[in-house]
């Protein structure tokens, strides 16, 4: 297993070339508690009881509120800012979406995930334009299956 690079490095894009198959980054936790649960159903008009009734929620086989699958996913932006190293003369890098995303393991109210990010492929599209894939897994913390996995796209103009 190759070691974590620091996230202060800055990387050109051949090392990038090098780096396929590694893992390049793994993020700070986060806190999901209720508010932000709330927030979330809120600003997706997704109330299902299992997210925002805690008290419904606990007679469910959860046993208390879970995150949206979706609120987990969108916290991949604010994890891969934290983790990534930067990419030098990097002018834009764009969400190209997802190859795959499966949701293995419910979040709990109050419980701390984070991202691990290993660099799936690089393929250079045009000049000064490439196509990142990452491996990226969100952990739950003192939970043995994770949160998400998921194969995530990103275009990169240099």
């Amino acid at each position: 297993m190759v070691d974590v690079i620091s996230n202060k490095d800055s990387l050109s894009v051949a090392q990038l070339f090098d780096l396929q198959g590694s893992i390049v980054g793994v993020s700070d936790w986060i806190t999901i508690d209720q508010a932000s649960i709330n927030a979330f159903a809120d600003v997706t008009k997704d109330w299902q009881y299992i997210h925002v009734d805690e008290d419904a929620a606990r007679q469910s086989p959860f046993g208390g509120t879970i995150a949206h699958g979706f609120l987990t996913l969108s916290l991949l932006s604010a994890m891969a800012a934290d983790a990534m190293p930067p990419i030098k003369d990097l002018v834009a890098s764009i969400n190209y979406g997802m190859n795959s995303v499966r949701f293995i393991n419910p979040v709990r109210s109050g419980k701390r995930v984070r991202g691990h990010f290993s660099l799936k492929s690089i393929v250079e599209k045009a000049f000064g334009r490439y196509q990142m894939t990452l491996e990226v897994t969100i952990e739950i913390e003192d939970e043995t299956k994770p949160a998400l996995v998921a194969e995530w796209l990103s275009l990169l103009n240099l």
